[in-house]
């Protein structure tokens, strides 16, 4: 008997039970199994432009703030050996999004979620990990910075230490991705050069 149009398997539909059925399709055209991601289902390109168009804050402010700027400004703030990891500490946010802090701490499935996807990502570009002390301490006090420019708010006093002193340039998403991706080749040219299959 043949199954009626409606009732055919889709195509776009994996067929991998060895992997949990939680599957997304990427800019690229890939699938990312969020239960059990992989370092080769990871791209920059789908990094990139997924942040460039997720704003920070989930859009309560002034101007547009994409998670790809901030990433970019966290790693110019850094030191130059913790750099890409500053680039990339925010990347899991490509395919699980960019929940607030606030709620993210409420969520512990949510937060176990995107630490097997950071980790894929870390070992997809040859990194540690660990995120180094440094990118974190940044990534809290950058929040200053932040809030000063896209809110009527004074600085949350919570936050230790002093602004990063950066300009918020707001890019535009386009702008955002491309500067994402000029950044990442940046830091990855020398490794690059020696090991053609870093990038992806």
């Amino acid at each position: 008997m043949t199954a009626a149009p409606h009732q055919a398997r889709r195509p776009d539909r994996p067929d991998r039970p060895d992997r949990p059925d939680c599957w997304m399709p990427t800019f690229t055209g890939r699938r990312v199994w969020l239960l059990d991601p992989r370092p080769e289902d990871i791209s920059i390109a789908d990094i990139a432009h997924a942040l460039s168009q997720q704003c920070r804050y989930n859009g309560h402010t002034r101007v547009l703030l994409s998670v790809a700027e901030h990433c970019v400004l966290v790693s110019e703030l850094v030191a130059p050996e913790n750099a890409l990891w500053g680039l990339l500490h925010d990347a899991a946010e490509a395919y699980v999004g960019d929940l607030i802090r606030p709620l993210k701490q409420q969520l512990p499935d949510f937060i176990r979620i995107e630490a097997r996807v950071l980790r894929a990502i870390t070992e997809r570009f040859g990194l540690d990990p660990v995120m180094p002390p440094e990118v974190a301490a940044v990534d809290t006090r950058i929040l200053l910075d932040e809030r000063a420019a896209l809110f009527d708010e004074p600085p949350d006093g919570r936050i230790p230490g002093e602004r990063c002193g950066v300009r918020i340039r707001a890019w535009d998403p386009p702008t955002a991705e491309r500067q994402y991706l000029r950044r990442f080749h940046e830091l990855t040219a020398p490794a690059a050069e020696a090991s053609p299959c870093v990038p992806g």
